[in-house]
């Protein structure tokens, strides 16, 4: 008796393999999206002149790797994370929560050491470079000041880089890609178990 070819499982797998080469495809259209991403940060990290500094999410974006500057009225908190200096050395990052106005908040990157280290900074007047500060509790996108000069006491950050940005979107693409070959080469082998003809028994 002649085997029956498996409809149902065969829809299934080549469902399954149709998902697997659009993910890949997206990932290359994310990889295009990162790269132009990548190069207008670069552009605007070459411009001169301070930008205002972005109070609103909307305007976060534009003003990422721009210089900008503003008036820290109250230091809110201070507190120490991992972090490299300009020559790429680790150590700690001093960090200010500042308070703009009566409700805004904004961390500032203060400078660089290599052991924890206590300063006595007040607030006011800060100038430095415009980086990503995570999304607020609504999901929005903040921005945080990497102090630029560095306060007294402390050594120059490293500046933000838009190319230390991660941009794995091709290794993902090849990866799915990848599956879907595998997948095909398998549930071809399988179904060529099940449908070749079997050796007629003596």
């Amino acid at each position: 008796m002649k085997p029956r070819f498996p409809v149902f499982s065969t829809i299934v797998v080549c469902s399954a393999i149709l998902t697997m080469i659009a993910l890949g495809v997206w990932q290359l259209q994310r990889k295009q999206w990162k790269e132009a991403l990548i190069a207008r940060y670069a552009a605007a990290s070459q411009q001169t002149g301070d930008v205002p500094w972005p109070e609103r999410p909307a305007a976060v974006e534009d003003a990422l790797y721009r210089t900008s500057h503003f008036h820290c009225d109250k230091v809110l908190s201070m507190t120490t994370i991992a972090a490299r200096n300009a020559l790429d050395e680790p150590g700690l990052a001093v960090v200010a929560t500042c308070r703009l106005g009566l409700k805004s908040e904004v961390a500032v990157s203060l400078g660089w050491s290599q052991q924890p280290k206590t300063i006595a900074w007040e607030g006011g007047e800060v100038h430095g470079i415009v980086a990503s500060g995570g999304k607020d509790a609504d999901g929005n996108p903040r921005a945080r000041l990497v102090a630029y000069p560095p306060a007294a006491g402390l050594q120059p950050l490293a500046k933000p880089d838009p190319n230390s940005l991660p941009n794995n979107h091709l290794a993902y693409a090849v990866q799915w890609f990848a599956f879907a070959v595998v997948a095909s080469v398998i549930y071809g082998l399988l179904l060529y178990r099940r449908l070749a003809p079997k050796p007629a028994r003596r």
